[in-house]
């Protein structure tokens, strides 16, 4: 999938605590939002985290859990025939309390798998086979493209529309491989029928197929806007893909799975090359549309507590105006090599990057895996790769020989599964070394097998995962889909991928019995499988370079070879495109797309059940929610004892915690301890600016989560972690440091948003410095630095984490949350005070942190196609602001109408956004893979003018108040709303200050957009600061442009 801005995919979990840039920055998570708008999804085949993702077994995707005690199949009998639907099956599924009908759409043919439950995150999703052949990108840009109009809703983007005022917990639309998909979800049912409809008008009927300029704008088109201009390309899933292919990680993915399969689909990239893009024609996109957007080409899904029945009407409205007909969109399988082959590829390095990539990949059948063996193998994967403590995973990386782990293990989510793993980091002389670790370990596994602890262990956080649901942000319904469309999109039976209990109960059995299932799979699909690729990427610092002049000289033979007649056509069309964006909608055509009315929103804020008691000199917050019997566990230990100079060594010591060993376990037996009493354990600082005050909040969060029989055992170790954690392994933190390392460096070329941002951030509070030293740039550098002191001074790197602990460890002011049903809470209770008890109670003293970085613009230059332009000002104390709850509105507008129009729709930037972060007081505009730097500047400079001169009719301030309202009030589940409520302590927001907001919101008028134009006006004065990451010619060209205005840092 191509990653889409997360303000399109799911409302923020913590959206109604405030808004800090470091509430979960340490906290791993499959699909988290993001701050910018685009459209598209995660990278295709999904990145997997490694702690918490890869616990799920991926035929299961992450949203099981058996029905509750007593559940039975909903009483409502299925018609047989209903709206010119055929009922194919009808199944009671355990698993999920779903009951899933199975229709056929008599007249076209279409499937839809519709699943009725008690889920009130109500999912559809109607998904195409989008199989490619040529890397032109077309079924991205297609998937980009219908969403900008249709036959009902004849607006420039209808997606924007519902983007400003629809309730949605997920809006997006994502290209894979093989498959496009365009899924929605909302609690509202309204709502949710307003998403589903303009979504199937969209697919079905788009504006794209006739108006070209559609596929201009989302595409590529030449852009001249003088005869004597050089000739550009221009197109948002253009540059998109720039950032993409910027990406050495990426470029890792892509190039195996080109040398996995040289003859079927897969060796197309989907999302499009941008070398090939402009090679894409219009009529080529029109065919594309016809050939496999049809009704008969559709698999369509639904899931939740909407009448089943009403959902076979609305589709037949759309279904019913098309005809049966074959479509051919089969993917072709991949013949197995007989023979092994290695590859060497170059990627795109700074001239401080002289490490490797090197992987072994396998294509590991010529067919999907049954759903037995794919439980095995999941459980195998897990096994070799799924913790640092895991011993394929541990032996990478014990070998010294790179920095971080690469590949993804088993991968699933296309026809035939693929397994790839490997080291990045590595010395271009030791690429054969880490292949032969590899097959090493392999041979041995198979041979040795694994412990019976180590199998009791993955199998409980396997079935722990299923039993706790928790998708997190991400609509349950969704992940479902996800999972059944793996089977569904092959042609196989979709409830094969998730009626999953017997066949796991089966593999139990297996193992019970002796069979050796894992010394089987690893010889057969591994060690004697030959369709296997090693695969090493070599650092290029001149690639960047070529690539950029070798698309200029393109551009120039091109304009060499248009005539006169062709250069001012492509100066009228420039022209023309351009207008046709800036237009505004008619006032008509806007209200033809459905909106809800201030009168569904509630006027009352939603409370979270909160008991608050004082244990000793510690505070225990307690959540009375239905958790199906699992305690959701998080302490709060001041951080504000530890030293200045320390700081930046915190997030490190977090992972020592569980990383590294206890007096009583071994590293790997600890993580085994972990894995088999559990559902996991985190810990990770949290840093946070409090409004109207000096001093941040700081504190180190350790969450962890158990179910009820087992909170003894969770409280034990947790003591065993905090209080007798081993701080000695030198071998083992010098690999955490070297991977966090590779993690940031990696960031920086593909989030340098999130960077830029953070650096302004830390100009003007103590919080963004600290914040900036743990996680950004600076970050980056002292871990840099850490590697070799490592080395040198393991000593006092040992001394400065026993300083760390000894800061840390103190019940006095620890506030304890507890969330979970009135049964779990009273088992808990003696155990959580045994665990206050353990800690020393000593008060400590805070120590001084008042330091900021210098107020200066910068320029990061890393090897990149594109750029992350950011520009910050503080409005609290640059422009005398007192928050009001209009600037959530007003925020949220502006990014969603003027920097989409400007940035994104007519710059061609992936994404841009203007956030107001309600505790600091900055406002901080930021582009996402954007091909300009002071263009954007300008755009932001320009927002100003846009607040002030600002009118909108009645309806659409409706719209952004209920858009506004969305965020505020987005769906959780019950460990993130207990984690919301204590967000909300920390950061001293009162209910009474909610409500208040609330009512702020729902009175915002025009004058209000006019009034903060004027606070908002310091953005253009001198106290505002820019930092942008990009590439040496554009920071070379705009150091230029603005000479003395910038501080240029080579950091890749």
């Amino acid at each position: 999938m191509r990653r889409v801005a997360a303000a399109v995919a799911t409302r923020a979990s913590l959206a109604n605590a405030a808004r800090s840039p470091r509430i979960a920055i340490h906290r791993p998570g499959c699909l988290a939002r993001r701050a910018h708008l685009g459209r598209s999804g995660p990278r295709w085949p999904m990145p997997r985290c490694r702690a918490a993702c890869r616990a799920t077994l991926r035929a299961m995707s992450a949203a099981s859990a058996p029905a509750p005690a007593g559940a039975r199949a909903p009483a409502a009998q299925a018609p047989k025939e209903a709206h010119g639907f055929e009922l194919v099956s009808d199944e009671y599924v355990e698993e999920y309390a779903s009951q899933v009908l199975t229709y056929r759409h008599k007249k076209t043919g279409a499937e839809v798998l519709s699943l009725v439950n008690d889920d009130e995150n109500k999912t559809f999703s109607v998904i195409f086979r989008t199989p490619v052949s040529a890397s032109t990108g077309i079924p991205h840009i297609l998937e980009h493209s219908v969403l900008c109009g249709s036959r009902k809703y004849p607006v420039k983007e209808p997606f924007v529309e519902l983007l400003k005022g629809s309730l949605f917990t997920f809006l997006n639309a994502m290209t894979a491989p093989d498959r496009t998909y365009y899924p929605v979800a909302s609690c509202n049912l309204q709502d949710f029928y307003n998403l589903v409809d303009v979504y199937l008008d969209a697919v079905y009927f788009p504006r794209c197929i006739t108006d070209p300029l559609v596929f201009q704008q989302e595409g590529w088109h030449y852009e001249l806007e003088k005869e004597e201009d050089p000739l550009t390309y221009k197109g948002v899933v253009f540059n998109e893909m720039k950032g993409v292919y910027s990406s050495p990680d990426q470029t890792h993915s892509r190039r195996a799975m080109q040398a996995l399969f040289p003859d079927n689909n897969y060796r197309f990239d989907s999302g499009g090359d941008p070398k090939v893009i402009p090679n894409l024609t219009y009529e080529e996109f029109q065919d594309f549309h016809a050939a496999y957007y049809h009704p008969s080409n559709s698999r369509i899904w639904f899931s939740g507590n909407d009448p089943p029945v009403e959902r076979l009407r609305i589709l037949d409205e759309y279904l019913s105006k098309f005809e049966r007909r074959e479509v051919d969109s089969s993917v072709a399988m991949q013949p197995l090599m007989t023979q092994p082959k290695r590859v060497v590829e170059k990627f795109a390095a700074g001239e401080k990057e002289k490490k490797a990539f090197v992987s072994l990949n396998w294509v590991l059948s010529e067919s999907p895996f049954d759903t037995e063996t794919q439980i095995a193998f999941q459980v195998l994967d897990y096994l070799m790769l799924g913790t640092p403590a895991a011993p394929l995973y541990k032996a990478l990386m014990d070998s010294g020989l790179g920095e971080a782990l690469i590949g993804r293990g088993l991968n699933s989510q296309v026809k035939q599964p693929v397994f790839s793993v490997g080291l990045k980091g590595v010395d271009t002389a030791d690429g054969e070394k880490v292949e032969k670790i590899i097959e090493q370990e392999l041979l041995r596994l198979s041979k040795k097998g694994f412990s019976d602890s180590a199998v009791q262990a993955a199998l409980n956080t396997i079935e722990f995962s299923l039993r706790e649901n928790n998708t997190g942000s991400f609509p349950r319904g969704l992940a479902l889909m996800f999972a059944a469309v793996n089977a569904w999109i092959y042609d196989r039976e979709p409830i094969e991928n998730i009626k999953w209990q017997e066949d796991l109960a089966q593999f139990k059995q297996r193992l019970a019995s002796g069979e050796d299932v894992f010394g089987r799979l690893i010889t057969k699909y591994l060690i004697d499988n030959p369709h296997k690729v090693a695969l090493e990427m070599q650092p290029d610092a001149k690639l960047a370079g070529e690539t950029v002049e070798e698309e200029l000289a393109r551009l120039k033979k091109e304009r060499e070879s248009m005539s006169k007649e062709e250069i001012a056509s492509t100066v009228s069309s420039t022209e023309q495109l351009k207008k046709h964006q800036l237009t505004p909608d008619p006032p008509e055509a806007l209200k033809a797309i459905p909106t809800l009315k201030l009168d569904d929103i509630p006027r009352e804020i939603t409370m979270i059940p909160t008991d608050e008691q004082q244990y000793k000199d510690s505070t225990i917050l307690s959540h009375e929610l239905f958790t199906n019997d699992i305690l959701y566990f998080e302490a709060a230990l001041d951080m504000r004892g530890v030293p200045a100079t320390l700081l930046p060594l915190v997030p490190l010591y977090c992972k020592c915690v569980t990383q590294m060993g206890t007096e009583d376990y071994s590293f790997v037996e600890l993580t085994q301890q972990i894995d088999g009493k559990t559902g996991g354990i985190s810990v990770y600082p949290l840093v946070s600016d409090v409004r109207g005050e000096d001093e941040p909040v700081a504190k180190i969060m350790v969450k962890a989560k158990t179910t009820k029989d087992k909170v003894g055992d969770l409280m034990d170790l947790l003591q065993n972690v905090m209080l007798k954690g081993r701080l000695d392994n030198q071998q083992r933190f010098k690999q955490m440091v070297l991977e966090s390392k590779a993690r940031l460096e990696s960031g920086l070329v593909g989030a340098g948003n999130r960077f830029a941002s953070m650096r302004l951030a830390a100009q003007r509070s103590t919080a963004g410095w600290v914040s900036e030293m743990t996680g950004g740039l600076s970050y980056l550098e002292y871990v840099r630095q850490l590697a070799e002191r490592v080395d040198s001074d393991w000593p006092g790197v040992q001394s400065d984490l026993h300083a760390i602990r000894s800061s840390l460890l103190t019940s006095n002011g620890t506030i304890l949350n507890l969330t979970a049903d009135e049964g779990t809470l009273g088992a808990a209770g003696p155990f959580v005070s045994e665990f206050l008890d353990a800690l020393p109670s000593e008060e400590r003293a805070s120590e001084d942190w008042s330091v900021v970085l210098p107020r200066v613009n910068e320029l990061l230059v890393v090897p990149t196609q594109v750029n992350y332009v950011a520009k910050s000002v503080n409005l609290y104390k640059d422009a005398g602001y007192e928050l009001d709850g209009s600037s959530s509105v007003i925020g949220k507008n502006l990014s969603r109408s003027y920097l989409w129009d400007r940035v994104r729709v007519v710059g061609g930037a992936y994404g841009a956004s203007g956030s107001f972060n309600q505790h600091s007081g900055n406002f901080t505009f930021s582009s996402y893979r954007d091909p300009n730097l002071l263009g954007t500047l300008a755009n932001y400079d320009g927002a100003v003018d846009f607040l002030s001169n600002l009118s909108m009719d009645d309806d659409a301030l409706v719209q952004a108040i209920i858009g506004a309202i969305g965020d505020v009030d987005a769906y959780q589940l019950p460990d993130a709303k207990g984690s919301t409520a204590l967000m909300r302590r920390l950061l001293h927001v009162s209910d009474a200050e909610r409500q208040e907001r609330r009512d702020q919101i729902l009175a915002t008028q025009v004058k209000d957009f006019h009034e903060y134009a004027q606070y908002l006006e310091s953005v253009r004065g001198p106290e505002a600061r820019v930092v942008a990451v990009t590439s040496p010619d554009a920071a070379k060209e705009v150091s230029q442009e603005i000479p003395d205005f910038w501080k240029i840092s080579n950091v890749l």
